[in-house]
């Protein structure tokens, strides 16, 4: 009788059988090893139980701790130091618009009437916004009361991203460091001023301040290039009105 065989079929040979076999032991080794693994991972685990549990503990302590001290803490002191705040900047308006200068910035910065000056503010509120916005307050004040160490002081530690008043707290650092003779520090800083932001305002105001800060150092390409900034960007600025003489003087200085 005849014998059917299955079409395709053939019988493994002993190579392929050890081959097959390796595989599987292969296989059973690399699930041996992943149990032996898994078994220490668990092992460390129950022995160091504590210390995770504490770590984790610990952790979540820090995240409440922080979240309470947003909440009870810098909430009401920020709330408390913008009502102080309040007071301070009042006379420092005043002094802007005044012409007793020196008697209203140093109510400002001192305080009257039993309510807190710009540097009481700095001193009981650290951390705050108000804090922070009394540095610049306090720098501009010192710098317009002609005590400018202090001014530099007070706007070097002022820090912010808004576009205006981080301009001109850099500005104001370069006017300190004009009247302290120190020009160079001067043309460095009315640079960080023009970094800061572009705008219509502070821009050609410290581009102006730089190019008449360059040419007086010397650098008359760095003038003309500065002028001729104003002259195309910003023409119906204060500054670009009478920019074309302060072109032609760095032009005839070349």
């Amino acid at each position: 009788m005849a014998t059917y065989k299955k079409r395709g079929y053939k019988k493994p040979t002993g190579k392929e059988e050890t081959s097959a076999h390796d595989a599987h032991s292969t296989t059973e080794e690399v699930f041996s090893t992943l149990d032996q693994s898994a078994s220490k991972t668990e092992e460390w685990v129950a022995r160091n139980q504590k210390v995770i549990l504490g770590a984790i503990g610990v952790i979540a302590l820090v995240v409440l701790g922080f979240l309470a001290y947003q909440q009870f803490v810098m909430k009401p002191k920020e709330a408390e130091a913008s009502n102080e705040m309040f007071f301070a900047q009042q006379y420092f308006d005043e002094a802007v618009n005044s012409t007793a200068k020196d008697s209203l910035y140093g109510l400002a910065l001192n305080g009257a009437e039993g309510k807190y000056g710009l540097l009481d503010i700095i001193d009981n509120y650290s951390g705050t916004k108000a804090a922070n916005l009394a540095h610049y307050s306090a720098g501009m004040a010192y710098l317009n009361t002609g005590k400018y160490d202090e001014a530099i002081k007070y706007l070097q530690d002022f820090d912010s991203d808004d576009p205006i008043l981080g301009a001109l707290a850099k500005g104001g650092i370069g006017d300190a460091f004009v009247q302290l003779g120190q020009e160079s520090d001067a043309l460095e800083y009315y640079e960080k001023a023009i970094a800061h932001s572009d705008n219509a305002f502070t821009t050609p105001k410290f581009l102006f301040k730089s190019g008449v800060m360059a040419m007086q150092e010397g650098n008359k390409d760095k003038a003309l290039k500065n002028f001729n900034r104003i002259k195309d960007e910003y023409p119906d600025s204060e500054e670009g009105r009478t920019i074309d003489i302060y072109i032609g003087k760095a032009e005839t200085a070349k």
